[in-house]
């Protein structure tokens, strides 16, 4: 039988522990036993009483299997793999336990006050992870992966803990993480696209014909909790333009949400921040093979390799939690670029490496980054009908092999992997590469996912800078490379506003443009030289144009371009809630989304689509530059460059593109008060228990400041091995 090679085992010297936990273990295994049928590969049942006391006397390994609440879609069907992985545990020596987290679902959360609990919602989860593997001193976890902010915060949970221990000299901590499968997207039954595309047909014939090709895009999704909301901002242009009645919406709206979720649960097939968090920790080495990339739970055979694998690195301390994150970060890192992951991921890849004891930053994360150019190999699409389901579907008939063939491919491109690097499953990458069976992406001739060719020579997040921030992420995988040609090197208008809630009523107005040309609130020399340098028409061209004729003359050629900002939506402000709402508004606006980017200190939904730029530093209610922009202020945007700069705006009236050097805290002091005010009032929205107060700024991964304080130990880079030498 396999022990813990530890001094310190409260189970033999605390008599309360023996007495109380025996019960629980044999509750979880008589339960396990009869949800699966009485059926259990050790023959009889022998977990009595006296036998879970012997294991606890003589230090067999504790594991707790790690669930989520069954109100979120992707930990339904918890207990199915609870119960198989409870026995194997039992099975193979061990000792099980169960216990479960709150998990927030962002979807549910869109929109209202829970999207300023959800970033938070990782840091209490990592804080109750610590909390219970402590108070009932269990040595490992079997992590049942779900969605959001649930995996990375249980991960962080996990290493930490695990520095924790061997600074005290004791065991440490070792874990094997089981995502959720995916769950498949639903089908819009026939008889209602048959009436959105007579409303599309209806749309046409008044001459709104942007919400028609709106509507036509809509359909040609896979629906998704994601692609309901593009319906809902279609929809409610057509209610303002007299096309649709509010009646008819509702059901509309109903009759997509009951067709949308197949009921056994799952991880959505979107690649938000559930499927980019399924990455992250296959690319950490936690996760094994068989249960990475499944369209239903994990079967016994499946549990009990992964737990067979658990257990044969328990005596290896380089395969400990906070390990296998520090010598995979690397890969990790280029993964998540390489499959144009979420930006949330940014944070949560810095933090769990803050959590593991690592001096880190996000500009440690560049500098992996920079390294080598990361090409983009993930070929996904909503409208295309490749989602992350069908990529599972690849995976489980054998086409490919999911993050080991992302790992190969990378390679093959030139892109230096830590391919000896250990892995949860006892081998390093290059041992589990060695087996080439289904590795290629090439396997995959319908509908790949995984590409060997990359569809351009760069992907991921890029770290922006400027004279008026530190820095800024922008999701480059999220723009095509049209779109990004139309944004960068271009000056943009500043529209601000002070929060989400006063954006999202202005942006979801159909006659937004018209409003802002009536306002005249742009200086009409500055939108002279804009169209000079935005779209290279010479200034006596525009010599006699009206505002009015100037105004749309740029909005027709999209030489008009506006940078929304949405300020005192940072860590401390308000949460950090995700700007996916005020980013659909703008995309369900034909016009508006090819001329506007948004600005926030908040961050993004991994659905984002668009000129998206979030998790800017210092946020507003930390004097960050952000909080004292004003509308008709000029930006600069160098996305290629990877700058943003405030304009002087004298010199760009007489058409000189200089940065603003003057002290814009000092000039806009009474400014920045009035809003410091309001932020403060706004604050109290947020339940002051839950508030991200003492904590890292977004580059430092918003940890609790008590444990980055403790992450003290240096990390110096990692060692690349030449990629053809798999």
């Amino acid at each position: 039988m396999v022990t813990i090679n530890n001094a310190i085992n409260p189970y033999r010297d605390n008599v309360q522990g023996k007495a109380n936990e025996p019960i629980t273990v044999a509750g979880l295994l008589d339960r396990a036993f009869r949800g699966e049928g009485g059926r259990y590969e050790g023959g009889v049942p022998d977990w009595t009483l006296d036998r879970i006391y012997d294991r606890l006397e003589h230090n067999a390994p504790r594991i707790a299997i790690i669930g989520g609440s069954s109100d979120h879609p992707a930990h339904i069907l918890d207990q199915e793999t609870v119960n198989k992985a409870a026995l194997k545990i039992w099975r193979e020596g061990g000792v099980p336990f169960y216990f479960s987290t709150p998990v927030l679902c962002d979807g549910t959360a869109q929109s209202n006050m829970g999207m300023s609990y959800s970033l938070q919602s990782r840091n209490a989860i990592a804080e109750m992870v610590v909390n219970q593997m402590e108070a009932h001193s269990y040595h490992g976890a079997f992590v049942i992966q779900g969605c959001d902010k649930q995996p990375l915060g249980v991960l962080s949970g996990l290493a930490h803990l695990d520095r924790v221990r061997r600074y005290r000299g004791e065991a440490h901590v070792f874990a094997t993480f089981s995502p959720s499968h995916v769950l498949k997207g639903g089908t819009i039954p026939d008889e209602l696209k048959l009436e959105l595309a007579a409303l599309a047909e209806q749309a046409n014939a008044a001459g709104f014909a942007d919400i028609a090709a709106d509507i036509q895009e809509a359909v040609s999704y896979i629906l998704q909790c994601s692609s309901n909301t593009s319906f809902q901002g279609v929809f409610q242009r057509a209610i303002e333009r007299g096309l649709l009645t509010e009646e008819r919406h509702k059901e509309f709206e109903k009759r997509l949400a009951v067709h949308t979720c197949d009921s056994k649960g799952g991880i959505c097939a979107f690649h938000g921040t559930g499927n980019s968090s399924r990455e992250v920790t296959a690319g950490f080495g936690l996760v094994c093979p068989e249960l990475e990339m499944l369209t239903d739970p994990p079967t016994q055979e499946q549990i009990n390799r992964a737990i067979e694998s658990l257990f044969s690195i328990i005596p290896r301390p380089e395969c400990s939690v906070s390990e296998l994150v520090q010598a995979n970060i690397g890969n990790t890192i280029r993964i998540h670029s390489a499959s144009g992951g979420s930006s949330n991921l940014i944070m949560h890849i810095v933090g769990a490496m803050i959590y593991a004891g690592f001096d880190f930053t996000l500009e440690d994360m560049e500098r992996i980054q920079r390294e080598y150019p990361i090409p983009d190999l993930y070929d996904y699409s909503l409208t295309e009908g490749r989602d992350i389901f069908v990529l599972a579907q690849q995976c489980c008939t054998g086409q490919i092999r999911g993050m080991e063939t992302l790992v190969y491919e990378l390679t093959r491109n030139g892109v230096p992997m830590e391919l000896d690097a250990p892995t949860v499953t006892g081998q390093t990458w290059r041992e589990r590469l060695s087996n080439t069976e289904g590795l290629s992406a090439d396997g995959v001739t319908d509908n790949p996912i995984i590409l060997s060719k990359p569809r351009r020579k760069f992907s991921g997040i890029d770290v922006l800078r400027g004279n008026f921030f530190h820095n800024a992420v922008v999701k480059i995988s999220g723009m095509p490379t049209w779109q990004l040609d139309q944004f960068d090197e271009k000056i943009a208008f500043v529209l601000y506003y002070e929060n989400e809630g006063d954006a999202n009523q202005q942006l979801l107005d159909v006659n937004v443009l018209e409003r802002l040309k009536g306002s005249g609130l742009f200086r009409m020399e500055h939108l002279k030289q804009m169209a000079v340098h935005n779209s290279a028409v010479s200034i006596e061209e525009l010599h006699d144009a009206s505002y009015e004729e100037l105004f749309d003359r740029m909005v027709r050629d999209e030489s008009l371009k506006i940078a929304v900002i949405i300020s005192g939506q940072g860590p401390e402000a308000f949460g950090m809630p995700e700007m996916f709402t005020p980013m659909q508004h703008i995309n369900a606006h034909r016009q508006l989304k090819r001329i506007t980017t948004l600005i926030s200190d908040g961050r993004y939904s991994g659905v984002t689509f668009g000129a998206a730029i979030g998790h800017m530093t210092p946020e507003a209610y930390h004097d960050g530059g952000i909080l004292y922009l004003q509308n008709g202020d000029l930006l600069n945007l160098q996305f290629r460059k990877k700058t943003i700069d405030l304009m002087d705006p004298e010199q760009f009236a007489s058409g000189k593109l200089v940065g603003y050097t003057g002290d814009i805290r000092m000039e806009r002091k009474l400014l920045g008060q009035t809003r410091m005010d309001h932020l403060r009032k706004r604050q109290k929205q947020v339940a002051a228990s839950n508030r991200l107060r003492d904590c890292t700024d977004a580059s430092r991964g918003v940890v609790p400041m008590g444990v980055a304080l403790d992450a003290d130990l240096k990390w110096t880079g990692i060692k690349t091995m030449s990629p053809t030498s798999i």
